[in-house]
């Protein structure tokens, strides 16, 4: 089964992601605004018992910290994605490094991390180039506490549910 580790925002946040998303976003039906931690990984039900309790682990050693979102960006040339991009900080870089080094070390290694939250995806190129120039104008502020990530797991319909939620600083 595929599983994944993303941190939801508020319902405030993912609210103004989708009044983007619902127009740029396909995904919009499979998952809900997200801050993916731990890219999509396979894994078996025997060792997702394990992995749960190490992410138990890593929760407790993080305190909750803020989330700033500050303006929209894109990763074009790379990729035609747009996204809401975050600002980088030691509590969410550590628990990055943490999830990536200690549960997921053997997970693909792909680009270095970039926080952001996907609000338009799988566009054309001439499509791309219309809404970057207009999206990437607005100004943009978003400040919330993160106190929880999440285990997501994979459905056969292709939609993302969760498996379980871990606390930031708090015994399970």
């Amino acid at each position: 089964m595929k599983y994944g580790v993303v941190i939801f925002p508020s319902k405030r946040l993912q609210d103004y992601a989708n009044s983007f998303r619902k127009r740029y976003d396909p995904h919009i039906t499979l998952i809900p605004p997200h801050v993916t931690l731990v890219n999509p990984f396979e894994s078996t039900e025997g060792e997702i018992k394990g992995i749960t309790e190490n992410l138990h682990k890593i929760a407790q050693s993080i305190s909750p910290f803020t989330l700033d979102v500050y303006k929209v960006k894109t990763f074009h040339p790379a990729v035609n994605k747009i996204y809401l991009a975050i600002k980088k900080n030691e509590q969410l870089l550590n628990l990055h490094n943490k999830l990536n080094a200690d549960v997921f070390s053997n997970n693909e290694k792909t680009e270095s991390f970039v926080p952001h939250i996907t609000i338009g995806q799988k566009l054309s190129n001439r499509e791309h180039s219309d809404i970057v120039g207009q999206l990437t104008m607005m100004d943009v502020s978003f400040s919330e506490l993160v106190d929880r990530f999440h285990l997501l797991y994979q459905l056969e319909n292709n939609q993302w549910s969760t498996y379980e939620t871990f606390h930031l600083g708090k015994e399970s």
